[in-house]
Formats: C-alpha cells, structure tokens, sequence
C-alpha cells in the first residue's frame, strides 16, 4: 500500500510558475522556458515531504527545505546533465540512499562545479539511478581517491520516486 494517498493537487498562477523556473534554470544551469517553451503550465501537487511540479505533465521539479532539485523523470535534465557514471556494487547502496563514494566512481562525463547537480548513471547500461548534489568541481573530484563525492538528494526507489510513479498514471 502506497504512503502517497492523500494530497493536493492545483495549478500555478502564471507569475508563481515564471519565479518556480527562474530558480529552477539557475540552480540546474539550463533555461527551463526554452525547455517547455513559452506556454508552460505548472501545477504543484503538495505531499507530506515537499512539493512535487508537473511542468507541462512532467513531474519534473521537487521542492524540499526551501530547494529545488529536478526529478529522475525530468528527461531533458537527465539527459543534458553531467553525469558521474557508478560500477555496479555501488549502485544498490545508493538505491537505498548513500552518497555517491570516490572508490565507486568509474568515471564524469561532461564537467562540473561544486555544488552542481549531476546524473548518477550505472556503468552497464548508462540508466540514471539518482540525482545528487556535487561536493567538488569535476576537477577536483577526478582528484580524490576516498570520500563523499556527491550527496544523494534524489535515487530510484525514495519517497518522492514512488509518488512520482503513481502521479503518471
């Protein structure tokens, strides 16, 4: 039985979603309104650990503590992100919520600054396994050999996945 019975579900005023994508491009680094273009319809959907967006029906934006952070369902994001590729042992553990550790990063593709959001993939078959938030530069991190490199906000099997999955039916 799913945890996600009961919630709110309503649309944005045209203002409150043009503010809700300007701090959404600026944090992912990708111009959201050239994204959905310029008719976008956002409605927010309320749950008891945050706000969820479906931007033109896509559940693409969470907002949780004051911070936005795309969705593994945001299509354009996973695919334009940067991207730390993961070997297989790696990927149950941050299925169940771990950051992302130096010795189970294969390799980065495309570049990053600390603090940038980034795609977590799986090396076998390149499926996005979790949204995280960079400890590092792409530079640094190529550096290090121990520690957190990037910390889960975000991976298949949460919360917010789960409610996601039953708001695209």
């Amino acid at each position: 039985m799913s945890m996600f019975k009961r919630y709110r579900r309503y649309p944005l005023k045209s203002k409150e979603a043009t503010v809700l994508l300007k701090e959404a491009s600026d944090k992912l680094k990708m111009d959201l309104c050239k994204v959905f273009g310029a008719d976008v319809k956002v409605e927010h959907v309320d749950v008891d650990f945050g706000e969820i967006f479906l931007v033109n029906g896509v559940p693409a934006l969470f907002r949780s503590e004051g911070r936005v952070f795309p969705t593994l369902f945001f299509g354009e994001f996973v695919a334009s992100a940067p991207k730390v590729v993961v070997d297989m042992g790696a990927v149950p553990r941050i299925c169940n919520g771990a950051d992302v550790m130096a010795p189970g990063i294969v390799r980065f593709e495309g570049t990053f600054d600390r603090g940038d959001l980034t795609v977590v993939v799986d090396e076998r078959h390149g499926k996005p396994i979790a949204v995280g938030e960079t400890a590092y530069s792409s530079d640094e991190a190529s550096r290090i050999k121990r520690g957190v490199i990037v910390k889960n906000v975000h991976f298949v099997g949460d919360k917010l996945w789960n409610a996601l999955k039953t708001l695209r039916v």
